[in-house]
Order: structure tokens, then sequence, then C-alpha cells
């Protein structure tokens, strides 16, 4: 069947967070390059600004439509129907009002009637509505293969033979995410004996992963070995951005002042703030060091605090030959490209360390939570960064990270990580183009599947 001519419609239903929207975003916009699709992206009022402005960024108004749900739930106020600026007390809360949108998808999926839904892990009943229909259902989650296999050992089968145990958490480690898994069964998964696993064993035989096999290839072959489907990589989904367009951007401008691979960046999301002990941890770890740096610094909305009020008396002076610290929007991706950086210090968020090592920059890992603190086993486990060390409070201190620093930019260590990271980000974009094909055309497949079944 010509896929020109032919045209096939897909509803895009990610979790409420913009880490997770985003890579949906992404891997619209890039199937949409390759095969005859309509999408239909599906989210909360208070995402669909920021949603609609990455279609007119993309000149993608013609193929993809804005679908709202709505959450029935009165336990939060409709502006914090996102994780975006909400304060980490009301994540559960969420989580759990998220359930309630459960009949406006009904009424959705009724009316568009699409030829196959791509949904996130939070939603189980979105597969579940999906399939009843006879239409296919497919999880698209925005984690590496290594994450999934870790979990699945922790929460489903305690293999014998787990091939990546360096990867596994210590019990200290594991208790925020035993609270999420004790949560996600009571008020997601309703004490589903497959729990976080149950939308993937309804899934229509293929999974799409968030990764590549040019970094994670043995992963996905075990993952998709103990779930006994078809884990099919998407690609880092990386934004290709400009890198000629430095403008005004005083950032760009400083770092361009400064020397070859001297500064380090340092980021922790948009959606970790850290207390006083981690600011203070790190500032000292920055003065130690004595090395250049951008630092990305966010407080939660409505926190009446000042730069200079967060950090220790005197930083700002004493550092403003060295580094800078913003608490706006930065140009990530210009900031990793760029020839003066060295490193990135992350809280390794996958799509955080995907960027990193797509633009050959090692990681210095410094996780808090969650599936981070695999992902930051597995930069260090794999040789593209390294995992900071914490004290016997498992807390970071700074004298531990003006060691990684200087180990990372300064040492004979820090060459080969270089090496080995620019090496896993050639073999990243050797693959690119050859997954995103294999994927749309997984895609097309299952909706020529559908389509003849009717």
């Amino acid at each position: 069947m010509d896929s020109r001519t032919t045209s096939f419609n897909i509803l895009m239903f990610p979790w409420l967070a913009h880490g997770h929207i985003f890579p949906y975003l992404e891997l619209s916009r890039r199937i949409l390059k390759r095969k005859n699709f309509h999408i239909y992206f599906c989210s909360t009022a208070i995402n669909l600004p920021s949603i609609k402005n990455f279609i007119d960024e993309n000149k993608l108004e013609n193929s993809i439509e804005l679908v709202e749900i709505h959450l029935t739930s009165q336990e939060l106020p409709p502006h914090y129907h996102t994780t975006k600026n909400l304060p980490s007390h009301l994540n559960f809360t969420l989580i759990k009002a998220f359930q309630t949108a459960d009949s406006s998808f009904s009424n959705i999926i009724s009316n568009l009637k699409p030829d196959l839904l791509i949904h996130d892990g939070f939603q189980p009943w979105s597969a579940k509505q999906a399939v009843s229909q006879g239409i296919p259902a497919v999880p698209f989650a925005p984690f590496g293969a290594a994450t999934l296999s870790v979990t699945h050992y922790h929460y489903r089968f305690k293999d014998p033979s787990f091939p990546f145990l360096p990867l596994c958490l210590p019990d200290q480690d594991m208790e925020t995410m035993d609270r999420l898994a004790e949560f996600l069964s009571a008020h997601v998964f309703y004490d589903d004996k497959d729990g976080p696993f149950m939308t993937q064993k309804l899934s229509s035989d293929i999974i799409l992963l968030k990764t590549s096999k040019g970094f994670e290839g043995k992963y996905i072959e075990y993952y998709s070995n103990v779930s006994d489907k078809k884990v099919v990589p998407v690609g880092p989904l990386v934004k290709q951005e400009n890198t000629n367009e430095e403008g005004d951007l005083e950032v760009l401008k400083w770092l361009s002042m400064k020397d070859q691979l001297s500064t380090v960046y340092i980021s922790f999301g948009s959606e970790y703030f850290l207390n006083k002990e981690e600011i203070e941890a790190v500032a000292k770890g920055l003065e130690i060091s004595e090395v250049n740096f951008i630092w990305v610094i966010r407080f939660p909305i409505g926190e009446k605090i000042t730069l200079k009020e967060a950090l220790p008396q005197g930083f700002l002076e004493r550092a403003k030959e060295r580094g800078i610290v913003v608490e706006t929007w930065v140009p990530q991706a210009k900031i990793l490209t760029h020839p003066n950086t060295a490193a990135f210090v992350s809280h390794c968020g996958w799509s955080s360390v995907n960027e990193s090592i797509y633009y050959g920059v090692p990681i210095i890992a410094m996780p808090f939570k969650l599936m981070m603190l695999i992902d930051a086993r597995l930069v260090d486990v794999e040789g593209v960064g390294v995992m900071m060390k914490r004290d016997e409070s498992n807390l970071y201190m700074g004298e531990e990270l003006a060691k990684t620093i200087k180990k990372v930019v300064f040492d004979e260590s820090g060459h080969e990580l270089r090496r080995k990271v620019r090496q896993v980000s050639d073999e990243i974009k050797r693959v690119e183009e050859e997954e995103l094909d294999e994927a749309a055309e997984q895609l097309w497949q299952l909706c020529l599947k559908k389509k003849e079944r009717v």
C-alpha cells in the first residue's frame, strides 16, 4: 500500500511532565517526515500553549492537532495539571488526579477513532480503552532500556543471573523508588500483579524507548527478552539547534571568552530544586576546584528568594571572574556543543543524559531521586561520565565535587572520558536515522494490520 496516498491517524498521549511531552512531540515531528501520519496530541489545557509553540516553530499545524483532556478531580486547580512549577509535595496528588481523566479520554478516543494510540505509563486505562475498541496501543517510555531492566529486576522478577548488577541501587536509594512503586500500585495499577508493566502487556507487540542501540544495545536486547516484546529504540530525540546563532545571549558570549575545555556546565533540570545544603555543597565544590563554570539554579514558583540570599555569603563576588550563575532559561544544547565546555554536572534526567552524550560531553553525575539514580550508575559503568560519591549520611559534599571536577576537567582520566563519550556519540548518530525509519515503519505496519482487520 502506497504510504504517500494512504494516511493513518495516531493519538499521542504522554504523561503531564515536560520531560515526557517533548519527547512525544519530537517523535511526532520525526515520524511525520517519514510516513503520511496525522497526529492528535492530547494533554491538559495548561500544557497546550507550550505544545502549540513547538507545533508553530516546526510548521506542523497541518499535521498535529491539539486535543484537550479534562481531569475531573477537585484536588488540584487547573494550573497545577502539569508538573512544571508544581510544588514537589503535590507530585503524587497530580498522578492521582490524572486517573480521573479516564472518562474524558473515553470520549476522545471514541470520537477520534484513531488508527493507533501511543501512550505513557501512568494511564493504563488508556491502553485498555484502545484495545477494547480494536485500536492497537503502543507504550512509549521516555526512559532508557537499562533503567527499565533494573526496574523489572527489582519489582517483577529477581533473576539470579541478572547481568547488570552494578546498576542496581543500594537499599538507601531504593526508598524513593519503593515509595513511588507502592503509591502507583495502590492508585494507578490497583494492585495488579504486573504493576508498572501492565501497560506493556496490553501493547501491540512493540515498545518504543527513547534510546539508541549505539549506547544501550545490550540493555535493549535484554529488556526485549524479559518483556516478550520487541523493543524499538527511537534514538535520543535530541532537538537540533542552529549553533551559529549566538546573537546577544550573554551566557554564550561569556563562554566564548574562556579557554577550550575549561568550563563546567551545571544544571539539575527544570523540576528539581536544590535545598540550602545542596546549594552550599555545589558552591563549595566550584570554589575549591577553581574551574570556570555556568551554573543554572532554579527556585520554586512563588519562593521569594534572591540568588545572593540563596548562595553562600560572598560567593558571587569571589567567583565573578570564573563563573556565572543564572536562574533563567539558557541554551543548553548550544552550551554543550561549545568547544570551551568540558563537562556537565547533571542530575541525570534521561533527556539531559542523552543530550550530553549526543554532543560528546562527559557527565559528572549528581542524581537525587528515582530513575536518575539508575541513569547515573549507567553513565559511570559505561564510561561516559563519573558518578559523584556521597558521604556516610548519603549527602553530597563540596570537597568531593571539587575532586570529581578536577578529575574530569584536568586529569588524564578526563581525556579518556572525552574519547569514550565522543565514540558513543558517533555511534548514536550513525544509527539515528535508521532507528527512526524502523520505528516509523513498525507503527505503519500496525496501522495497516488494523485496517485489514476492519
